[in-house]
């Protein structure tokens, strides 16, 4: 774990390091008891997929991304987190895969990712396996997010993980829409809150059918 917890550091990203160490233990608990495919919602340039991958070799299975690698909303030139070395000069437009690919090469874990190129609520549509973890970190419009919510959550086994990030009580403390869908979910019955760090939430899914 030291070696990909370095490779996490240093790798462009958002997310702190104590959050991604609840990431992880959430990631290697799902893995292990489950042995199913770890699926994250919003890849960016791979900081936490270094984790969901490491859990998953551990326990056999993958770990699986979903980016359209365009950049959300606020990583658009004008915006609070744009980085403007990830714009691709051919096109003028932001793309995150090239640099993506740095970070699992760098981190040797190219063999345990599956990284899926496309929109969300797309590729969901298309999704039929069960899946022992869903991480949604995706775009946090109330469209993105209760898009991303609705196609994956309903995806995942019973007895899985849902970890939602960015999830801010207080608005003054950043965007709702993350805040939201967790609510939603813990309203629907069918997920329970496990753990909680900063803005890191951790729901278990429970028996029963599901309504998104």
């Amino acid at each position: 774990m030291t070696d990909v917890l370095a490779a996490f550091e240093a790798a462009k990203g958002f997310m702190p390091p104590d959050e991604g160490l609840a990431l992880y233990a959430a990631a290697q608990e799902a893995a292990a008891a489950l042995g199913l495919p770890l699926l994250e919602v919003g890849t960016y340039c791979g900081r936490s997929t270094l984790l969901l991958a490491e859990a998953a070799a551990s326990a056999g299975t993958v770990a699986v991304t979903v980016d359209h690698h365009r950049g959300s909303e606020e990583q658009q030139p004008g915006w609070e987190y744009h980085d403007a070395s990830l714009v691709d000069p051919a096109t003028g437009r932001l793309d995150t895969l090239p640099e993506f690919r740095r970070t699992l090469y760098a981190a040797g874990l190219e063999e345990h990712v599956i990284a899926v190129v496309g929109r969300s609520p797309q590729v969901a549509r298309l999704w039929r396996q069960p899946l022992g973890l869903v991480f949604i970190d995706g775009g946090h419009t109330d469209e993105h997010a209760s898009a991303d919510y609705e196609g994956w959550a309903p995806l995942v086994a019973e007895g899985g993980l849902l970890v939602i990030h960015d999830v801010f009580p207080d608005p003054a403390d950043g965007g709702q829409a993350p805040y939201r869908i967790h609510q939603r979910a813990l309203a629907s019955g069918v997920f329970t809150e496990v753990s909680a760090v900063r803005s890191l939430r951790v729901l278990r899914r429970g028996p029963g059918g599901f309504t998104a």
